[in-house]
């Protein structure tokens, strides 16, 4: 008898499932040597990223949803 499949833990720490079953993640690139950027920039990280259509299936069976 198997057991229950362990998810990705790197992958699940990263994204998160919205009611609709949309995956959403960071906008890369925030952590550090942000001063440099325009402020255009800045304000443009400050929002989350959807996962493309193609990536949503795949980690979804990674993360265990």
């Amino acid at each position: 008898m198997s057991g229950k499949m362990k998810s990705r833990k790197t992958i699940a720490k990263r994204v998160r499932v919205t009611k609709s079953g949309k995956l959403i993640k960071r906008k890369n690139g925030q952590d550090h040597f942000n001063g440099r950027e325009s402020g255009n920039t800045t304000r443009n990280k400050r929002s989350d990223l959807q996962l493309s259509s193609s990536y949503t299936r795949t980690v979804k069976t990674m993360i265990g949803y």
